[in-house]
Parts: C-alpha cells; sequence; structure tokens
C-alpha cells in the first residue's frame, strides 16, 4: 500500500498554493491546513516539484496473506443464463489453457444451468480438465445471489487460483458480487492477461482514459477475479476425444433469493451485432455532417459491410451506442474493417486491434490510426470511398 503523506508543519499559504498549482488533478486545496482528495491519481508530481518534504510519498510493504500454494486452477465461469454458451467463454478458455500451462495447473469450467443440453462437452472439447456442473431449477433464470451463492461454492471447494469471467451482462454483474466475497481484487475489461510463475496473474487493461496501460495483479489474496471482453481472445478449436471430467455438484435449495423471483421474460428481436461482423466501416469525426452517414451507409452496404463509430459520433446523436466501437463501446475482430476520418485514439484501437486487416482513410498523415493500420491511405474520405469500393468489389471476384 502507498500514501501521500503531508507534513503540516512545512505547510504555508505561499507553499500550499504552489502545491495547488502543481497538481494536474485539482485534487489539492488548502483552507488553513493541506488537503488531497480523491481526485488524487498518485502521479507525485506534487512530491516531485513541490516544495522539498511538503508531501512524501510513503509505501509500506504489503504483508503476504495468503498461502498460494493452497490454491490450484484457472477456473473459468460458462455463461449460459441467456440459453446457449456465450462464446466468451470458449474465448477464455484457450487463454486459461496458454496461462495454465505457464505453471502447470489444470483448467476448470463452472457450469450452472437447468439441464445440461450437452453445455458440458461443449466445455469438455475446448480442452478443460473438469466441468463443475451445478444442475438445478433455480438457476433457470438468473439472479445474482443465487448464482453467487453457488459460485463460493465451488471456489470454496476446489480453491482456484485464478477465475476469469467473461464481461457480458451476467457476468459483469456476478464477479463483482463474488470477488467482494472473498475480499480479493477484480480488474474489468481486461484486454491481456499474463502469469507469473508465482501463480500472479498479471491483468493488463487501459487506465487514465487510455493513455497508459495498466498491469495489476492482486498478490495477497486469492482467487484473482477478472473480466474480459467478447472477442478479446481466441477461442480453441474443438477436440471430438475430450478427456477431461464431468463433476456434478450438490445445489442447495437454501441458495435460491428468496426476495427475488423472475416472473417473465421477454427476449429482444434479433439484430445485427457489429462483434459478429466480418466486415465492418467505422467512420471517426472526418464526418462533417450527420447526412453525410447515408453516403457512407450506401459505401458499407455496397460491400457487405456494417457501420459502426467512434465515441464522438455517438454523443452527438448521430449513431446509436450499439454502434460504437472502443473501450466503452464493443471490441470487434472482423475480417476487414475500414476507418474513415478515425483518428485512431487508444480508446478506439483497443475495440478494434483484433481485424484480420485494417485499411486507414485519413486526411492527416500523423494520425495515430496509421499505427495499427495494415493499410493506409491518405486523403480525404469523401474522395476515396469511389475508388476503395472499386478495388473491394474487384479483389472480391
Amino acid at each position: 500500500m502507498a500514501e501521500l503523506k503531508i507534513n503540516q508543519s512545512l505547510i504555508t499559504p505561499e507553499t500550499a498554493e504552489q502545491l495547488v498549482k502543481i497538481c494536474p488533478f485539482s485534487a489539492i486545496s488548502y483552507d488553513g491546513e493541506l488537503h488531497i482528495n480523491s481526485a488524487c491519481k498518485m502521479c507525485k508530481l506534487c512530491v516531485k516539484k513541490g516544495p522539498k518534504g511538503a508531501v512524501e510519498y510513503v509505501e509500506d510493504e504489503a504483508k503476504v496473506t495468503v498461502d498460494k500454494s493452497q490454491w490450484r486452477g484457472i477456473a473459468v465461469f460458462a455463461d449460459c443464463a441467456d440459453g446457449g454458451i456465450h462464446p466468451v467463454t470458449f474465448e477464455l478458455i484457450g487463454k486459461a489453457k496458454e496461462l495454465a500451462a505457464v505453471i502447470g495447473h489444470p483448467v476448470y469450467a463452472v457450469l450452472m444451468c437447468n439441464g445440461d443440453k450437452g453445455y458440458s462437452e461443449r466445455l469438455l472439447k475446448s480442452g478443460v480438465d473438469k466441468v463443475f456442473v451445478y444442475d438445478s431449477p433455480i438457476f433457470e433464470n438468473f439472479t445474482v445471489t443465487t448464482y453467487a451463492n453457488a459460485f463460493a461454492n465451488f471456489i470454496n471447494a476446489t480453491k482456484p487460483s485464478s477465475v476469469l469471467v467473461g464481461a457480458t451482462n451476467i457476468g459483469r454483474s456476478l464477479a463483482p458480487r463474488v470477488a467482494c466475497r472473498f475480499r480479493t481484487g477484480l480488474t474489468a475489461d481486461c484486454t491481456r492477461l499474463e502469469m507469473k510463475e508465482n501463480t500472479d496473474l498479471v491483468q493488463i487493461r487501459p487506465a487514465f482514459g487510455g493513455n497508459i496501460m495498466a498491469r495489476i495483479i492482486t498478490p495477497n489474496t486469492r482467487p484473482q477475479f477478472c473480466t474480459v471482453r467478447y472477442k478479446v481472445f481466441s477461442a480453441p478449436e474443438q477436440q471430438e476425444n475430450a478427456t477431461g471430467e464431468v463433476i456434478n455438484c450438490a445445489v442447495n435449495p437454501d441458495w435460491e433469493e428468496p426476495s427475488v423471483r423472475v416472473l417473465n421474460v421477454e427476449h429482444k428481436p434479433p439484430e445485427n451485432d457489429i462483434s459478429e461482423s466480418e466486415i465492418i466501416v467505422a467512420v471517426g469525426r472526418g464526418l462533417k455532417s450527420k447526412d453525410d452517414l447515408q453516403i457512407v451507409q450506401k459505401f458499407a452496404d455496397s460491400i457487405g459491410a456494417q457501420l459502426a463509430c467512434t465515441r464522438p459520433l455517438v454523443e452527438c446523436g448521430w449513431v446509436d451506442a450499439s454502434r460504437q466501437i472502443g473501450l466503452s463501446g464493443k471490441t470487434v475482430a472482423p475480417k476487414l474493417i475500414i476507418t474513415l476520418g478515425v483518428s485512431g485514439a487508444v480508446q478506439f484501437a483497443a475495440g478494434m486491434k483484433g481485424a484480420e486487416c485494417i485499411i486507414a482513410v485519413n486526411s492527416d498523415r500523423t494520425a495515430s490510426i496509421f499505427d495499427v493500420a495494415h493499410y493506409c491511405v491518405i486523403g480525404d474520405m469523401y474522395e476515396c470511398l469511389g475508388e476503395l469500393e472499386k478495388m473491394i468489389k474487384e479483389a472480391g471476384k
């Protein structure tokens, strides 16, 4: 743990004014005493550039509070509450196998369902060593407390070192609830995962608005929790000769949440999800007006692509939020993505870096999008659309 310690005896109105000006986050205030509030990002500028000794950075050596040897295995939550296993589950299994190979641990899948319906077999064919099945009518519909009770039972009985959960609506609700019960850390929306030889899971994700890639570890508690979005990792090939084991776990009826009853479930009509699209045309702030979306949509239709956008266009109300790519939108991994007038901020790039082929069109030759693109077109997006359409159609013949 680390903290900033204020030496009030060295604080004068003059030094306080200097420190207030130094802080880029407006986290320092003075009312006769100097205060540092929750806006502090621990950048330590007040320590480095402020009056000597006025503010000190104090770091205590954390004490190891867990015997890591007692926690073994990497568990993946099998998200099937909406009927059918969500594809992110298989992507996490593929990554779990890579992580487990570093430390020689088994890979588990945790399945909660009302009727197996072949789920456990599919999980075994993905390469997991054991599938722990909680099969009961109480899991017919998702209620967070009921699922959390079963999840906690699994963790207490099996003691996995790490737990990977898909960042679906269900996973984002369930993972923090269970992590809180075990007083352990959880990192949301990880873009990369690495494993240390001491079983510490390195959870990597953009932070501070995408300006840095934070490497987060949970060294003093177990299990380690993280959530990962769909399309961040690749799913493994299904193995016909699965050698894993299915373990049917006892279900306690008292786990059911008594104060919550699902009376009816209404399914939304299916929609074209950009996460599933193989060809995407993404437009950014290079678009001059909302009316010009018709031009881009026509181009997308002509090459069989779905239209997507960056965050500014959603904030302007020009495009629906379901079509936004990026950290605050969706993660996509199409075979082809064409970006039009997109600058390529880290937040956007993190959401589409898994694309097999990236064609970027921008009039600014220094645009960041060119750093990740496979093919770069420097020019006005409006002037390039015709030639692009012609080239793509000819290549597809």
